[in-house]
């Protein structure tokens, strides 16, 4: 019987990537079912194995908890590094770009908002 061991929607290549070669690694026999095109189904990676299957669960929380440790320290490096994805942090880097997204945003609203608003 088939054991599934994660799922793949929404993951990235790279982390997909790196699951395969610590799988490859560490001889785990898994198959993969790519997550479907319209979102029906979701893909992941399976054994047929049952101790197989707890072996590559153990790996994958290993490797998540790393993953989501590095993940963490690589934001806090970049906040403290004044790198931030905040609206104010976008503004202190590039100005001029945040002023001409908002003034789009602006237009395109007024654009699709105008046929409901009566002026005069």
């Amino acid at each position: 019987m088939p054991h599934h061991l994660m799922n793949l929607r929404h993951v990235p290549d790279d982390e997909q990537d790196e699951i395969r070669a610590l799988f490859e690694e560490h001889e785990i026999r898994y198959y993969e079912t790519p997550p479907s095109f319209w979102g029906i189904s979701m893909g992941g990676f399976w054994t047929h194995d049952a101790d197989e299957a707890e072996r590559a669960r153990a790996l994958l929380q290993d490797y998540q908890a790393h993953r989501l440790q590095s993940g963490r320290q690589a934001w806090n490096d970049a906040v403290q590094n004044g790198m931030g994805t905040g609206i104010w942090h976008q503004f202190r880097r590039k100005p001029l770009t945040v002023i001409a997204a908002l003034l789009a945003l602006v237009f395109i609203l007024g654009v699709s908002l105008a046929p409901f608003v009566r002026l005069g």
